[in-house]
């Protein structure tokens, strides 16, 4: 039977819609066990219909996960098969190419059935802090160093839980009982969304989503493309160098505007690393479709049709398109860097419309700890795993000034302290935003944080080292300068590296400081009121103040009285 409603209920059932799997989202967020997911948000959910074509994504989560889970659900349903599904059916992989990059991101689909009728799916996926094999770090030579892989199966068939493989998984990671609440926590928020689905479809009295599904997806399109064909129909080059593991590694993009779409294509970069920096297509797409989305379209919802305009080449075995068995756990470092890097393009074709550089990939570091072995442990010593997410500040914007320890592109949210704290035997005995670390310009930086972790008395531990920017620094745009650069050392003064596991003796800290973001446009143009303002508020030091902005002394002193008379902030 043919269903027809007004573009109106349409509208109202496409915003429905989005608040299904926000719903979705957030029901993962408060049941999840891992931190990364309940305090960083470090997830994605999303409804397609039953062709596997995303119709609505959640607010909550992050491109990356999302934009790669966009293409997920169709490999689901040719590896299940359509006539294998029913009713109770729960679907699992962390198959880093045909999930979201990496076998740490378990990814979750579950058919929606009305009436015994399939009408959609649910899907959604969530880091998880260990997935066996050497743990989560750049050291693997082959994914198969990497951890436990799960093929795409059936988690639960009919409703009944497959045991042997929550036995295979409980055998072979670190935090069973994490992985696992987690691997139900993701099966709980699917059937959170199919709830609110039905009900939504018995109150809109609709027995399928195909003529919804029609509504969005072709009004999304032409909104897309329409905002393409605006733009000035040319192509433009940028690139990018950051620090990788042993050797840097440069991305090279060509941005090309063609009518009704943008093809981007990473001829010339880097071939694939040694190490576990590699990043498979799937993930190098969902960003660059992101960086240039956002650009260009923001407003308009993110669904199959809005992404499709945007296309994404790459060599194969480049570092952007790693094929199988190459090593990919830190697969978002290189990632994190592609719109940073495609902006670097899209700004010769649109200027004065990106954002200057930022720290790019998030600031991430585990700390795998144990019993000292130097000396007797006291009993109540113990092994543990803790991943904590951090940021750097993103880059100034063309009219504003970059974002404070904020991550750009992942969005995802800097954990606190008391959660990472709680989660193991680790003290974060410095945790702050970090003076002058943010690019001077006309729009300045945003600033990184200085960090120090150690451990409880009792404890060693190797810390597994996720950063970059430590000899490439984000850089300006306009005549903005860059952003202070990565540093990690012991407190004895021991180097670190910005990469890779090591080994962290019994009452050492790790000392870091992540980076700033660059700034935009001259600094000799930021108007003195706001150069003061950033003083005042320790933002920036007097000496920058005065060598880099041209502030006079007088204007400094009484800047810095005034704040010591507790009269500015």
């Amino acid at each position: 039977m043919t269903q027809v409603h007004s573009k109106v209920a349409y509208q109202v059932m496409w915003n429905r819609l989005i608040s299904v799997v926000e719903e979705q989202a957030q029901a993962l967020v408060r049941t999840a066990f891992s931190t990364s997911v309940r305090e960083a948000g470090d997830l994605s959910a999303g409804v397609y219909d039953t062709h596997g074509n995303m119709l609505a994504q959640a607010v909550t989560g992050t491109p990356g996960h999302v934009n790669a889970m966009a293409d997920a659900v169709a490999h689901f349903i040719r590896r299940i098969g359509r006539q294998n599904m029913v009713e109770g059916d729960v679907y699992i992989t962390n198959d880093p190419w045909e999930g979201t990059g990496h076998l740490h991101d378990i990814t979750m689909v579950t058919p929606s059935f009305k009436r015994g009728v399939l009408v959609g799916f649910f899907a959604c996926t969530a880091h998880v802090v260990d997935i066996g094999g050497r743990g989560f770090g750049a050291d693997a030579h082959s994914v198969y160093e990497e951890g436990l892989y799960i093929p795409i199966m059936k988690f639960a068939d009919g409703g009944i839980v497959d045991e042997t493989l929550v036995r295979i998984i409980r055998g072979n990671v670190r935090e069973p009982d994490q992985l696992i609440g987690d691997i139900y926590a993701l099966a709980g928020c699917n059937e959170i969304g199919h709830r609110r689905l039905i009900d939504m479809m018995d109150e809109f009295d609709l027995s399928n989503l195909d003529t919804v599904a029609e509504f969005i997806l072709e009004n999304s399109r032409l909104a897309t493309i329409e905002r393409i064909a605006a733009l000035p129909q040319s192509e433009a080059t940028g690139e990018m160098t950051i620090d990788g593991f042993d050797v840097p590694i440069t991305l090279k993009v060509r941005v090309s505007v063609k009518g009704d779409r943008i093809v981007t294509d990473f001829s010339g970069t880097s071939a694939l690393d040694k190490k576990g920096i590699n990043c498979p297509l799937v993930y190098t797409k969902a960003y660059a479709c992101y960086a240039l989305k956002v650009a260009i379209a923001p407003e308009i919802p993110n669904n199959a049709a809005s992404l499709a305009p945007f296309e994404v080449t790459a060599p194969e075995n480049t570092i952007v398109n790693a094929l199988h068995p190459a090593p990919v756990a830190l697969r978002h470092i290189v990632g994190h860097f592609v719109p940073d890097t495609v902006y670097d393009a899209f700004d010769k074709i649109m200027p004065g419309l990106v954002p200057a550089e930022g720290a790019g990939c998030l600031c991430n570091f585990q700390v795998s700890l144990r019993p000292r072995t130097d000396a007797a442990a006291p009993a109540d010593a113990r092994r543990s795993e803790v991943l904590t997410f951090n940021s750097g500040g993103s880059g100034a914007r063309p009219d504003h000034d970059g974002l404070n320890a904020t991550a750009f592109p992942s969005g995802v949210m800097t954990m606190p302290i008391e959660a990472t704290e709680h989660a193991g035997p680790v003290i974060i005995w410095r945790k702050e935003l970090r003076p002058d670390s943010g690019g001077a310009g006309k729009t300045r930086g945003g600033l990184g944080q200085h960090m120090e972790v150690g451990a409880i008395e009792g404890h060693e531990f190797d810390f597994q080292a996720m950063f970059d920017r430590g000899q490439h620094p984000a850089r300006g745009r306009r005549g903005g300068d860059p952003g202070a650069p990565t540093t990690i050392v012991q407190d004895d003064g021991t180097a670190m590296r910005v990469k890779g596991k090591q080994f962290v003796p019994h009452g050492r800290k790790v000392v870091m400081a992540f980076p700033g973001g660059a700034g935009y446009g001259a600094p000799s143009e930021r108007p003195k009121d706001l150069v003061l303002q950033d003083l005042a508020q320790g933002y920036i030091s007097a000496e920058t103040a005065q060598n880099t902005y041209g502030l006079t002394q007088d204007g400094i002193s009484r800047t810095l009285k005034a704040v010591a008379k507790g009269e500015l902030p």
